[in-house]
């Protein structure tokens, strides 16, 4: 083994078992074994990448000599959570909305206020937002939003890993989806890789069909996939049936794009038969699951976590907006789909700890198309770490380290965040992102921000 870097010394590692899937026919409790943890581990680090994970002071001196030791005693060194589907810079519209129907929250609050954004307010926004989600242990966010060049500036100063793909609607006609591609032309890949685009189609219901196949075409064209809404609850599962005759579900599928490959934000509405669509092309999709945004705006449906499961798709976890879901905190989010799954299925054996510790890690990142590269601690894999203290009041004492991370643990539990091997929070602080200027800068653009008296709105909201 090469000398390295740095080093995790003395940490309780989680890591994942190589190659296992996110369920299969065969064994449909699969996911519940991927995540497991090795207590008095080291994790070296060379290059960026993750080198080894062995046991404690088990590497040889010549492999250690040199390297910054970050002592992990008492503390979980996990994958860098992925926030599998966010609009990151509505951290701007945090509060803005609350208390309404799904409707009136994009019709007469949020629509009619993102008339008035500029550029500079989007980079704002997503500045803040990047430095609450490092903050909480986010690595990686797959972004889906306007001036996507702003927020793909600000990812690439903060060190931080995103997924980025520029919304459109069919109402723009051919130039919002020709600004997509030209986005993915010129930022795949960027910030040292760091910097993953997708196609951005806001929905299947504000996307036209011919749009959509054309989205597919251009997304293998450049070799990337697409990240857009689809069957937000079952509202619009039966709403789409009765237009339409066809579920958005296979909408994605005639369309080309779920060959394509694509990201499918909330997918609360597919339906057991829509697994014909999907189960073909677990390889290349993926669902987000964001189930405390649907409880607050009272949606009938979630996610179907246990359909998707058996079927072999990957779930990931995501926040949505913080306009909608306030916090941008996987663990939150995470915690929350956990009750919810054991709740909605009468099962309490069902989505344990561990699995819902491999949704938001190694599942998610499959759902953002990087399961090559991030959300296992695994040889190769590019070093997004994430140090978490389980020393506090709150988590002792101590009897199950991965019920403690998705039940107890508290976003200032994390200490210490890695990109690519580079300390972007270091005992709690941020090394690369001040964010005051963006919250002067944001607070002193409120009025003009909630300003509705245009009577304007980016679109309508009638799925």
């Amino acid at each position: 083994m090469a000398p390295v870097d740095l080093i995790i010394s003395d940490a309780t590692v989680l890591t994942h078992t190589e190659g296992a899937s996110p369920g299969s026919g065969d064994d449909p409790d699969a996911a519940r074994a991927v995540a497991h943890l090795l207590e008095h581990h080291d994790v070296g680090i060379a290059g960026g990448a993750i080198a080894w994970v062995l046991p404690t002071g088990a590497a040889a001196p010549e492999e250690r000599d040199g390297a910054r030791v970050i002592d992990g005693r008492g503390r979980v060194a996990m994958p860098g959570l992925v926030n599998c589907h966010t609009h990151s810079a509505m951290t701007m519209f945090r509060g803005s909305a609350e208390d309404v129907p799904v409707h009136s929250w994009f019709n007469d609050h949020i629509w009619p206020m993102e008339v008035n954004l500029t550029p500079r307010d989007v980079a704002l926004g997503a500045r803040l937002a990047i430095a609450e989600m490092l903050l909480a242990g986010v690595t990686t966010f797959c972004d889906h939003y306007f001036s996507m060049d702003r927020i793909a500036e600000e990812v690439s100063a903060s060190g931080a890993r995103a997924v980025l793909a520029p919304t459109y609607f069919s109402s723009e006609g051919p130039a919002g989806l020709d600004r997509s591609a030209a986005f993915a032309a010129e930022w795949h890949g960027a910030a040292d890789g760091r910097i993953t685009a997708m196609m951005g189609p806001h929905a299947t219901y504000t996307v036209v069909d011919d749009d959509l196949a054309r989205t597919a075409r251009t997304a293998r064209e450049l070799g990337i996939r697409t990240h857009l809404h689809a069957a937000e609850g079952m509202f619009q599962t039966e709403s789409s049936l009765e237009q339409r005759g066809v579920t958005p579900m296979q909408v994605l599928h005639d369309t080309g794009l779920l060959e394509a490959g694509v990201l499918i934000a909330h997918g609360a509405g597919i339906t057991p038969d829509d697994v014909r669509w999907l189960a073909p092309f677990a390889d290349r999709i993926g669902v987000a699951a964001c189930d405390k945004v649907y409880l607050k705006h009272a949606q009938q449906s979630t996610t179907p976590v246990r359909l998707l499961h058996d079927a072999g798709v990957p779930v990931g976890i995501g926040t949505d907006g913080p306009a909608s879901g306030n916090t941008l905190s996987v663990l939150e989010s995470m915690r929350t789909l956990s009750l919810v799954e054991k709740q909605k299925e009468a099962d309490a054996t069902w989505l344990t700890s561990a699995h819902a510790l491999d949704l938001a890690t190694r599942q998610s990142a499959l759902t953002a198309g990087l399961g090559d590269r991030v959300g296992a601690l695994l040889p190769g894999r590019r070093a997004d770490v994430v140090l978490v203290d389980l020393t506090r009041p709150h988590v002792q004492p101590l009897h199950d380290v991965a019920a403690a991370l998705v039940l107890s643990v508290q976003e200032s539990d994390v200490r210490t965040v890695l990109v690519e091997g580079r300390v972007l929070v270091d005992e709690g602080r941020l090394t690369t992102v001040d964010v005051q200027e963006a919250i002067d800068g944001l607070t002193a653009r409120i009025p003009q921000l909630r300003d509705r008296s245009h009577g304007r709105r980016i679109q309508d909201y009638a799925p």
